[in-house]
């Protein structure tokens, strides 16, 4: 496989970026085959790992074809796809967990195009939630503020700017603030809706805490999203323990979450029972758990699990492939999947995944 010139390489990406923006459901399949033949051919990394694999490109005519990168190679390897400029940023993982006294190594994910994330994940979550600009959004993420290289607070600051609301913010540990402002929302609303959005341990650390939740059954519009991880603070808890855990404390009838990944740059949401729904530049595949190139898309029994296989398009210019270390399977709904837990001996960490 030879890498293509850096003329026709920069009319692809560009070619691929606007399709990508413009994507429409029944595009997809194409647009990711024309994605994997620009990776496979621009993406070192990737098409070392191919070649080593002996895979005939001209052979891989849909999805379940392609052969998915292990997210492992993010911890050791630049995984990029093209002669770019300089970055915008690279994410970090938080790698808060140690295997066996072996010292974690933080998955890298370099950013080279900021306005195409911004713009993928924005769309993703006004296809589900509404316009942005109709929300307060008031995020509780210590652990991933505390570090300058999250690709969640990334995302988020750019949603709260496109709130436009003052009352919208990161919380590190002034819980009082933001309850003040929600006080502030149940006594004075203004028809928007409101997201409390927070990491798994600071959810859990409000709800039990002595704190007088109960004014928040009067504001209708409040959602409650988590985003998962425990970061070594807590003991992992399955989803459903945390989420009676929450609703009862928050007087909420579900809790909403967040699918997502350092590795990731599109996200998957869902609006309760552990039923996540893709965004519209990504597709959950699962693969079998004893051979890792056995693939199947969402045709098969929803009963079955495997391992989650990402696609994910916004990653132009890194790798939209990315076999994961989680365990999930279907949902009946086309295209839904839920979480299960991890392999064994893979990293706790990123966003909702809590182990079984």
């Amino acid at each position: 496989m030879e890498l293509s010139s850096n003329k026709s390489f920069s009319e692809q990406r560009n070619h691929l970026r606007q399709q990508i923006i413009e994507l429409q459901p029944s595009g997809f399949s194409d647009l990711a085959l024309q994605i994997f033949r620009y990776q496979a051919a621009n993406n070192p990394v990737y098409n070392s790992y191919l070649t080593n694999l002996n895979v005939d490109i001209s052979r891989v005519q849909q999805l379940t074809d392609i052969p998915f990168l292990p997210i492992q190679f993010f911890k050791y390897h630049p995984v990029t796809s093209g002669r770019l400029s300089d970055p915008v940023v690279t994410f970090e993982s938080s790698g808060t967990t140690q295997i066996k006294g072996i010292p974690p190594v933080a998955s890298r994910h370099t950013l080279f195009d900021a306005e195409l994330y911004k713009s993928v994940s924005k769309r993703i979550f006004e296809e589900h939630y509404g316009a942005l600009d109709n929300f307060h959004i008031l995020a509780l993420l210590p652990s991933y503020l505390e570090r300058n290289n999250s690709s969640l607070v990334y995302m988020l600051d750019h949603f709260i700017k496109e709130t436009g609301s003052e009352l919208s913010g990161f919380y590190l540990h002034n819980t009082n603030d933001m309850l003040e402002r929600l006080r502030m929302l149940a006594a004075n609303p203004d028809g928007k809706k409101i997201l409390l959005m927070g990491v798994t341990f600071a959810l859990l650390d409000l709800a039990e805490s002595d704190t007088d939740l109960s004014f928040l059954v009067n504001i209708p519009d409040l959602q409650i999203m988590d985003t998962g991880g425990m970061k070594g603070r807590r003991q992992e808890l399955l989803r459903e323990e945390v989420h009676d855990i929450l609703t009862n404390a928050f007087g909420t009838k579900v809790i909403h979450s967040e699918y997502g990944m350092t590795e990731l740059l599109s996200q998957a949401y869902s609006n309760g029972h552990g039923i996540f729904n893709p965004g519209y530049s990504m597709r959950v595949l699962l693969r079998d758990v004893n051979d890792p190139f056995s693939v199947y898309d969402h045709n098969i029994t929803a009963s079955k699990t495997g391992g989650v296989n990402v696609v994910d398009l916004a990653n132009l210019d890194t790798c939209s492939f990315i076999e994961t270390q989680d365990l999930g399977r279907f949902g009946q709904q086309k295209d839904s999947f839920y979480i299960m837990g991890r392999f064994d001996n893979s990293d706790i960490r990123g966003c909702n995944l809590m182990v079984i």
